[in-house]
């Protein structure tokens, strides 16, 4: 996935070990550091195990997100 310097940070990728995905953060000792989307810890993902994050999972995650907050400033959660 990506290029030699692996994905740019703010990017979306799959760790295909576990089938998780998350924003890319940067790399550390030569692996990519990947967050949830709803926060959280970050974790280390070999290149290798990278693969491409769905589009439309990571569109669905993130307005479901969203809508959690919304809910939540509103009252309703």
């Amino acid at each position: 996935m990506g290029d030699e310097e692996g994905p740019a940070p703010g990017s979306y990728a799959l760790d295909v070990r576990d089938g998780r995905f998350g924003e890319v953060m940067g790399r550390v000792g030569g692996r990519v550091q990947l967050r949830p989307l709803r926060g959280g810890r970050e974790w280390d993902v070999p290149p290798e195990c990278l693969g491409e994050a769905d589009p439309a999972r990571v569109l669905r995650e993130r307005v479901r997100l969203l809508n959690r907050d919304a809910r939540r400033r509103v009252g309703l959660g």
